[in-house]
């Protein structure tokens, strides 16, 4: 079962319709999703800053900013 992590901020609109995106694709194909305030870790803020949301797919990069749903369905349907 793959695993996602999303990194995000609370006040994220970009954020908000990513997860919105993954979600819609988790209704077809199992998957575990983690969600991430990057707020709650100095480390990720140093990290990531401004540069959300990001996804990653079993601990690879796998997009940022926007999360292309016809993409992630693709990518999640081959593993």
């Amino acid at each position: 079962m793959k695993r996602l992590e999303l990194y995000t901020r609370a006040e994220c609109h970009l954020c908000h319709e990513a997860q919105a995106v993954i979600e819609h694709v988790r209704r077809e194909i199992d998957c575990e999703l983690e969600v991430t305030d990057i707020d709650s870790d100095p480390d990720l803020v140093e990290r990531y800053g401004l540069h959300i949301p990001v996804l990653l797919i079993d601990g690879e990069f796998f997009a940022r900013y926007r999360v292309d749903e016809a993409q992630l369905r693709e990518y999640m349907s081959r593993a």
